[in-house]
């Protein structure tokens, strides 16, 4: 049976889909709410589908499919087909597996420690925590409150009654009861364990209510070396609790998703929310293999978490719907309020993943990283060649007075100081950014035309369309505006101005491409602004001499060269002016700033 035949047989259900090639190995895994409407949509005409699915469906020979009975079946049975046979062209799901877990030890007389390995011995384990130190202070915390082992040694009873162990130092400082001598029941050193745990799940405030209650009938009944010691661990709960409050402890439970997107990579994060506080964090980086919306991507992400944590809370904070329904639970997402402030909390979160990952691909992989910038920039401003060299143009005067422009020159994504240019404004009159633009283009590529020297990629202009119109008529009079692009970049919105296009083009805040951008801007714009400040300095201090009658030119040179200052020429005695420009120069100078004083 042909392979679109198949998909005319498919049910109108939810359900899980495999892709199988020639050897029958499963090349992609993929849930739906309609299986026949879902599948259909890759066999559409090729020129439907981006290049990465044609890909995918050029190697398909085969179709299975498993029919379940809800979305959220079809969730997780598509998470774990795809952990099971990682096909080629489904997500790649890029985990912190070395995060730290806290661990609760199926054992008797259980230990709590911090742990990078999960092993699946009946133990509880709480995390992963994305900041180890959050995970050492829980454990801190933990060790100041209870009494508890940690010592590895095993503590059946019948070890115990044969009286093998001696207590340790920790027993005699009181920091553990010593359980491994029989000083205290199991049911009691179990005790403390569960409110161990419960305080790992975020029930500090039920804790913090109950050593208030217990603290004051200890009060009541005279018994005040446990009330101190119930408001001292009150007090340690409560400064816990407070470090962990993060909104307002009415939301007692939501689960808090957000994601960003590239072309290829989306960075995840997930919140748990108890009682206010974030019990627990988990970023992940997924990579895509085909062309897969955002409401796709999180709706895998919520399906990897769900299959690792267990059940949602009734209430989840997302950024955008993903492609799923999870039965009990309210999807939606918060405008305002403390649920938008833990939304932002997440997108931070997620954001610092991404950061990290392009550090660590900076560092490990730095031409990787330039060639990924430059065809980002390529595809975000549809050039026709990688923008391999950018050069960008700035003015600087004030009120008219010195006015200068700057060349700055960036390849491959990052500076190129050797080839910067600083150009004095000679043509133009006055504050007139825009022929000052177009003359200082005109000067640049008419003598690199003449010495033969390649012309850049893409010029960006700092400025509006005024700039970019000044600037585009200069290459139109030398005949290059066809083998140039230029782009204008406002300020104010920092919205990209392209010639002919009446709709600036606006890119992402988090994007690369306008990083970028906004880096060359920023330093044509400082290099123009030092330029312009040494050259008015100069004038300064040039005009203040010159207005000395008897003092020339090469006299004032002479003045500067040596004493480096004016301030420092006014406070010179005239034996030591007299020595670099004569004993008549030496009188005419302090003449000069007697008088003025």
């Amino acid at each position: 049976m042909e392979i679109r035949d198949k998909v005319g047989f498919l049910p109108h259900s939810p359900g899980v889909y495999r892709f199988l090639d020639a050897e029958g190995t499963i090349i992609y895994v993929g849930k739906a709410k309609d299986l026949k409407r879902r599948v259909s949509q890759y066999f559409r005409p090729p020129e439907a589908l981006d290049r990465k699915t044609r890909a995918m469906v050029s190697h398909i020979a085969d179709l299975m499919h498993t029919v379940v009975e809800t979305e959220e079946d079809a969730l997780l049975l598509e998470n774990n087909l795809i952990k099971q046979f990682q096909p080629k062209y489904n997500i790649l799901l890029k985990d912190g597996k070395t995060y730290p877990w806290l661990c609760v030890k199926k054992e008797s007389f259980p230990r709590v420690f911090i742990t990078r390995n999960v092993v699946k011995d009946g133990s509880q384990y709480f995390g992963p925590y994305s900041n180890a130190a959050h995970a050492h202070s829980l454990i801190n915390l933990i060790s100041n409150l209870y009494k508890i082992r940690s010592c590895k040694l095993n503590l059946s009873k019948e070890q115990i009654e044969k009286g093998k162990y001696r207590p340790c130092l920790n027993a005699h400082i009181s920091r553990c009861k010593a359980p491994c001598v029989g000083n205290i029941s199991e049911e009691e050193y179990n005790s403390q364990i569960e409110e161990i745990v419960q305080i790992l799940k975020g029930g500090v405030g039920k804790l913090i209510r109950e050593n208030r209650a217990q603290m004051r009938l200890a009060a009541e009944e005279l018994r005040f070396e446990d009330a101190q010691l119930y408001k001292e661990r009150m007090e340690m709960l409560q400064k816990h609790y407070d470090k962990s409050l993060v909104v307002n402890q009415s939301m007692a439970e939501a689960d808090v998703f957000s994601i960003i997107s590239d072309d290829t990579e989306s960075y995840c994060n997930y919140l748990r929310i108890t009682d206010g506080c974030i019990v627990q964090s988990f970023s992940m980086e997924l990579k895509c293999r085909i062309e897969q919306s955002p409401e796709e991507v999180l709706g895998i992400f919520i399906g990897e978490i769900v299959s690792r944590f267990g059940k949602l809370y009734k209430e989840v904070i997302v950024p955008i719907i993903p492609d799923i329904k999870i039965e009990g639970c309210h999807i939606h997402i918060p405008f305002k309020g403390d649920k938008a402030a833990l939304l932002e909390l997440s997108r931070k979160n997620a954001a610092a993943l991404k950061a990290d990952k392009i550090k660590q691909e900076e560092h490990l992989r730095p031409e990787e990283h330039k060639n990924k910038i430059v065809a980002t920039l390529q595809k975000d401003l549809n050039l026709e060649r990688p923008p391999k060299h950018i050069e960008c143009f700035d003015n600087s005067n004030i009120q008219g007075t010195n006015p200068v422009a700057s060349c700055v020159v960036f390849r491959d994504g990052v500076p190129s100081k050797k080839d910067y240019r600083h150009f004095n404004i000679k043509t133009v009159v006055g504050a007139n950014d825009f022929a000052s633009m177009k003359e200082v283009l005109n000067r640049r590529y008419s003598r690199m035309l003449q010495e033969g020297e390649p012309l850049p990629d893409l010029i960006v202009v700092d400025g509006g369309r005024g700039q970019l119109n000044f600037a585009l008529e200069a290459l139109m009079e030398m005949g290059i505006e066809d083998k140039i692009k230029i782009v204008g970049l406002a300020k104010r919105l920092e919205e990209i101005i392209i010639p002919g296009d009446p709709t600036p083009l606006f890119l992402d805040k988090n994007s690369s491409s306008l990083k970028v951008l906004m880096h060359i801007r920023d330093e044509a714009h400082r290099f123009g602004i030092t330029h312009h400040r040494n050259r008015r300095s100069k004038s300064q201090i040039v005009s203040e001499l010159s207005q000395i009658k008897g003092i020339g030119p090469v006299t004032e040179e002479k003045l500067l060269r040596h004493f480096k200052s004016v301030a420092r020429i006014k406070q010179a005695t005239k034996d030591s002016l007299a020595a670099v420009i004569g004993s008549k120069g030496a009188d005419i100078i302090i003449s000069h700033f007697n008088k003025e004083t």
